[in-house]
């Protein structure tokens, strides 16, 4: 697996790393949060510290559990139970206090893995239809009425990852995260212009809902 590991002490990540390429797996240090929000798509899950320098680990969890569903496993010193139970209430697939044992460990991480593999809904159709609009996924194009709707890339993109979960509400943090790889207030303008052009070459007002205050749906 390709795992995150998230800690800024270097005798303890420097260990981790050592012993994850150890079993097979490939792991790439990091030193912060913001880190892990930036590249958590490539990962196949994350081993997060609590005290990172930047930011708390359980606000990185829960800022993380906002556009992402990587399996994460915490490792931390804190043993108190009001951490264990933020943690876990804010999206930790399990939570293990330092110092861990290392076999323990790894098998904890696997079972957080496989449980994620096993809850990870069924991909959709690659074609998908809605009124008489066509989306085929892998050909990238789109149909209105039969008649082919040319689309920007990053256009293509927001209506893909909004048929793809139709009927499901995604929120705007969702769809910077997964086109622009960052869901900062700076890119927000950008997601807005391009929704608009979106809705206006589909000329189909109702079929993508805005939900006040979160993001959008793709009309079921």
């Amino acid at each position: 697996m390709r795992i995150a590991v998230v800690e800024d002490d270097d005798g303890v990540g420097d260990a981790l790393v050592d012993a994850l390429i150890e079993v097979g797996h490939e792991p790439r240090r990091m030193r912060r949060g913001a880190d892990l929000l930036l590249g958590h798509r490539d990962f196949d899950l994350a081993l997060l510290d609590l005290g990172l320098p930047d930011e708390d680990g359980l606000t990185v969890l829960r800022r993380l559990r906002s556009v992402s569903r990587l399996p994460v496993v915490v490792l931390t010193a804190r043993d108190d139970e009001r951490s264990v139970v933020r943690a876990l209430r804010g999206g930790a697939d399990d939570y293990v206090v330092k110092p861990a044992r290392l076999g323990e460990l790894m098998a904890r991480l696997e079972v957080a893995a496989r449980r994620r593999v096993a809850d990870a809904p069924a991909a959709a159709g690659r074609q998908i239809s809605t009124g008489d609009i066509t989306v085929d996924l892998d050909a990238r194009r789109v149909t209105v009425a039969g008649a082919d709707v040319a689309l920007t890339p990053k256009e293509f993109e927001l209506l893909a990852h909004l048929v793809a979960r139709r009927g499901e509400a995604v929120s705007r943090e969702q769809l910077m995260d997964a086109i622009w790889g960052d869901a900062y207030v700076a890119i927000s303008r950008s997601l807005d212009v391009h929704m608009t052009a979106l809705r206006a070459k589909l000329g189909r007002p109702g079929v993508i809902e805005t939900i006040r205050g979160y993001g959008y749906r793709w009309g079921s």
